[in-house]
């Protein structure tokens, strides 16, 4: 079973720990990719949160351009736009800090 890398950056701030996914087909659209992501998180984080309502959130924040989502340094701008993944792909979910003054 081929496995992906999930890295969370913030523009200028240090790298946190990556953790790795394991997926089952090649191609996958951003949505499911954002919904399993959140989903994983919540599992590891033991939290007693629920992942649907987490997932929608996410989902509302991309809408908004609280974050973008690259894939093998590609951007990924649309939650239909079917991404293509393989053994080793890294998908960044980069969190945009607005410019301080503007």
């Amino acid at each position: 079973m081929p496995m992906i890398t999930i890295a969370d950056e913030v523009t200028g701030a240090p790298s946190s720990p990556e953790w790795t996914m394991d997926i089952f087909e090649e191609t996958v659209r951003l949505d499911e990719l954002i919904r399993r992501r959140v989903f994983l998180e919540v599992a590891e984080s033991g939290a007693c949160v629920d992942p649907e309502q987490r997932t929608r959130s996410t989902l509302e924040a991309f809408g908004r351009n609280g974050f973008v989502v690259l894939v093998d340094d590609r951007q990924v701008t649309a939650l239909d736009e079917k991404v293509h993944l393989h053994a080793g792909s890294r998908v960044t979910f980069l969190k945009l800090v607005p410019l301080v003054g503007g």
